[in-house]
């Protein structure tokens, strides 16, 4: 009995040797647990003020989350609802992509044709304050909780911007934010095509887009896809519109922390441009699933990326349900390009860097360094001509009868009689730079192209 004793103990004491570590890392979880529940209790009994218990656990569960990363959070049912409503194209709010950095919120982009978009918010900008309420200290749920409200009620967000040195306060009016997730327009021979976000239905609109614009232009000699400010969306929305334009290959991988865990989605074989080539226009404002379609179209050397670097939000977050709870939203793996490169704090850096810029004519000066303006110069052919010309009709003329002709009372345009922007209210090409360059790096392959 006593021998059966001391082996059992043995035995145990082996097993304890063998796991020690594992069984301290135990040890030690239980007693942060024990530790939380104090701390819970104690707040439950003695805090100034009595607090629900739900929201001492809902605010628990979600500070872990997001002391993990800036992605990562807790939805309760209300907001798990929202996001669930806004990746089908419409939701209530200022219309802002927005993150947490440095205890402020950072705005990565403002969607096109919203209230924040209008009233002058760019990205890149620091959400200071809401409402003259500071947002240091608040999580990013609570921000942006604070920035929703009843359509036509306004909000006062205070912004922090490079280059200002005073604060800038925005009073914004709420909307219901309805995405047109893909806008098209012919420009002469090319075709424009703007995704703002990756949501249900963009690569439907895509198709639909392209199809259209196909037939309005004819033989299209190049596209421009603009994706700046697009702050991404859903996962198999970016693969399909990188599928579109390629023929074959990987698209994007995503990597866990389990090797074995690791996908690929690969082209289909489907080029619906058909090998047009492509100009991909990218800013800081272009995040996720937006660097998904500029890297792989660039890996696969099927389109030229011009603008200036993405945004290099590079993680995948998987919501994860919670019944009765919301959900939880949390960050499980790392996006890759299909040349193996990792887009997480990169970003996807343009073939061709190009700021956006205004560009104004530089002043003639008054005096002219020209051929044409020497005294006593050789004529050109064209003079000639023209003089040859304006003798003959003086011959016809009749001899001694100068008819005097009033001046014609022509309306000449000014420059500020003329609008550069489009019907749907984007700028058209003349105004912005970097579409401009865009056109002109096409028009230019076209040129190169023929000349072969």
């Amino acid at each position: 009995m006593r021998l059966r004793r001391f082996l059992s103990l043995s035995a145990v004491t082996l097993v304890l040797a063998g796991t020690g570590i594992a069984f301290a890392e135990k040890e030690d979880v239980y007693d942060m647990l024990n530790l939380f529940s104090d701390v819970f209790q104690r707040v439950r009994t003695d805090y100034v003020e009595p607090v629900k218990d739900t929201d001492l656990i809902e605010a628990a569960i979600n500070g872990m989350l997001s002391s993990l990363d800036p992605h990562s959070s807790y939805l309760s049912e209300k907001n798990f609802k929202e996001m669930q409503v806004q990746t089908k194209g419409e939701f209530g709010g200022l219309g802002i992509e927005v993150t947490m950095d440095n205890g402020l919120v950072k705005v990565v982009s403002p969607i096109d044709d919203t209230p924040a978009f209008k009233a002058g918010v760019h990205a890149g900008d620091y959400i200071s304050a809401i409402n003259d309420d500071p947002v240091m200290g608040m999580t990013l749920s609570d921000a942006v909780d604070k920035m929703r409200g009843p359509e036509g009620s306004k909000v006062k967000i205070t912004v922090l911007r490079e280059g200002e040195n005073e604060p800038l306060d925005f009073n914004i009016v709420r909307a219901v934010i309805k995405i047109q997730s893909v806008r098209s327009r012919a420009e002469g021979d090319m075709v424009y095509l703007r995704i703002t976000q990756f949501n249900e239905n963009t690569i439907d609109k895509l198709k639909a887009e392209w199809e259209k614009q196909k037939k309005a232009v004819g033989g299209v000699k190049g596209i421009v896809l603009d994706l700046r400010n697009n702050p991404g969306g859903l996962l198999d929305q970016a693969v399909a519109v990188s599928d579109a334009f390629l023929d074959e290959g990987e698209i994007v991988s995503t990597r866990g922390r389990d090797p074995e865990n690791t996908k690929r989605w690969m082209a289909h074989g489907n080029d619906l441009a058909k090998g047009v080539p492509i100009v991909v226009l990218i800013n800081n404002g272009s995040a996720s699933a937006s660097e998904i379609v500029a890297g792989a179209l660039q890996d696969h050397k099927r389109a030229i990326i011009l603008g200036t670097k993405s945004f290099g939000k590079g993680s995948v977050q998987t919501i994860i349900p919670l019944p009765g709870h919301g959900a939880m939203r949390l960050t499980t793996a790392r996006y890759y390009t299909p040349s193996g490169h990792s887009i997480q704090a990169k970003g996807i850096s343009p073939d061709i860097v190009v700021e956006q810029a205004k560009i104004e004519p530089i002043k003639k000066s008054a005096i002219q360094r020209l051929e044409a303006s020497l005294p006593h110069r050789l004529r050109g052919e064209d003079e000639m001509k023209a003089a040859s010309k304006d003798k003959a009709k003086d011959d016809e003329s009749t001899s001694g009868e100068d008819k005097e002709h009033a001046p014609e009372n022509k309306k000449h345009s000014k420059p500020d009689d003329i609008t550069d922007r489009t019907m749907d209210g984007d700028l058209s090409a003349s105004e912005d730079f970097q579409l401009s360059r865009a056109f002109d790096l096409l028009r230019s392959l076209s040129v190169y192209k023929s000349m072969n």
